[in-house]
């Protein structure tokens, strides 16, 4: 099994020992049991990582790292972005998570016409720091070292500008004719996909994704919730693509 992730607020390559302290010191010293002689990773959460050893541990929240070496992962190619239509419930944070674990490069919540779900004043601000949340601690729990960015919730004519400047763009929409397991695909660059919410993308907006050069994508011959239909369109891209090669 791989070495377990621990966030830092940045690495100094100069520096020969770390100690970790606050909650992820708890959490290493107290919960994962980290002894003397153990490998750790030590990551800032955007891409630049540490190869550690532990050293010591010192109460119940403090471990003593040795930085072994210093390393920045590049960026993915094709880069995928999804964007998520505000679900019920706990399930955004359900998809963010698997979508974390999957490989996802970012994700953007949508506020679409037909979701239930309403992010509006401190409710959406709370909100939006729960998926923000959720992304970092999967990110860990999946040993990434670059984790998804969570963008601002958009609007959707803000989604239809991202989709405009990417280089593949699908909605996961029963109306299209080709299966996404089939659609031609970029080797590097963006690509930005489009998951509905409960109640579907509306025919308003889908003409306005596809005025922006979005294509309708049917995933499978099931109809699966919006909170997993993300997961499963992003580990079949994951495949396509030779990310996951």
């Amino acid at each position: 099994m791989t070495a377990p992730v621990f966030v830092v607020d940045e690495l100094d390559a100069s520096r020969a020992e770390f100690v970790l302290d606050g909650p992820e010191g708890r959490h290493a010293v107290s919960v994962k049991r980290l002894q003397p002689g153990e490998p750790v990773v030590l990551t800032d959460g955007a891409g630049r990582w540490a190869e550690c050893e532990v050293t010591a541990t010192e109460g119940k929240d403090r471990l003593v790292v040795r930085l072994v070496s210093v390393a920045e992962e590049p960026l993915e190619s094709p880069r995928i972005t999804v964007v998520q239509a505000l679900p019920k419930g706990d399930r955004g944070e359900l998809a963010v998570e698997t979508m974390t674990e999957v490989g996802v490069d970012a994700v953007v919540p949508w506020q679409a016409s037909r979701c239930i779900t309403q992010w509006k004043g401190e409710r959406g601000l709370k909100a939006l720091g729960k998926w923000r949340a959720t992304a970092r601690e999967a990110g860990k729990q999946s040993r990434r070292v670059r984790f998804p960015e969570v963008a601002d919730a958009a609007t959707t004519r803000q989604v239809a500008a991202l989709l405009a400047k990417a280089d593949f763009a699908a909605v996961l929409h029963e109306s299209g004719e080709e299966p996404l397991a089939r659609a031609e695909l970029p080797t590097e660059g963006e690509i930005v996909l489009v998951v509905g919410p409960e109640g579907g993308v509306s025919p308003e907006e889908l003409a306005v994704f596809e005025e922006a050069g979005a294509k309708a994508y049917v995933l499978g011959r099931t109809v699966l919730r919006t909170s997993t239909a993300g997961t499963a369109a992003a580990a079949l891209l994951m495949g396509r693509t030779g990310r996951w090669s």
